[in-house]
């Protein structure tokens, strides 16, 4: 509808580089509740938490790395910046635990997770049945917020996004990362997560 994967990206920067148009404080008089802002899109705004892992969708998943490490850098630090907006149901701290984990659930009612840049270098889920889910970043810190390369349980994963059952069988997800953004990585379009359902 926008015309394609370049073209959405190039509205999704768009989203995240265009001003407000107005003073702070006039913007924020008119709408108290749109916090947490990043040129137009406002981290504060609690439908709006799947938008940066959209890239996923475009052939650009590099772009969400960045984006969800610069978000979660920005708006949840331990500090008094604290939460940037109305936690009410705990959705904000949903989406940092599954964001530091380094994994999120895009579309509700698909069991598919989109992949991000994980905070931990590692983090075990201890799931039903004694199966343990694991995600692994090597070579991760603040600087190699890029994944370099993906296994799932060994076999090459070349797409950012796994289905809810796979983790549920247990395993590892292992990511290699560094500095500078692998732009191959992900990018084909039938590497791209589905949007409505699995079948196909």
């Amino acid at each position: 509808m926008m015309g394609g994967r370049e073209a959405f990206t190039e509205n999704l920067d768009a989203l995240f580089n265009e001003p407000l148009g107005k003073p702070k404080y006039q913007f924020y008089g008119q709408l108290p509740d749109q916090t947490g802002n990043v040129g137009q899109f406002s981290m504060g705004n609690e439908p709006s938490f799947h938008i940066p892992y959209l890239y996923n969708y475009a052939g650009h998943p590099w772009k969400t790395q960045k984006r969800i490490r610069h978000l979660m850098r920005q708006w949840f630090r331990n500090d008094l910046m604290g939460i940037p907006g109305d936690e009410d149901g705990c959705p904000m701290s949903a989406f940092v635990v599954f964001s530091c984990m380094g994994f999120y659930p895009v579309t509700p009612g698909l069991p598919v997770y989109n992949i991000g840049s994980p905070v931990f270098d590692e983090i075990t889920i201890h799931l039903s049945g004694r199966n343990d889910f694991i995600i692994e970043a090597g070579n991760n810190s603040p600087h190699n917020k890029y994944i370099q390369s993906a296994t799932f349980n060994g076999s090459p994963l070349n797409k950012p996004w796994f289905v809810h059952e796979k983790m549920m069988e247990g395993g590892t997800l292992m990511l290699k990362m560094g500095p500078k953004a692998n732009k191959q990585w992900g990018s084909e379009k039938k590497a791209a997560p589905p949007s409505f359902n699995l079948s196909k």
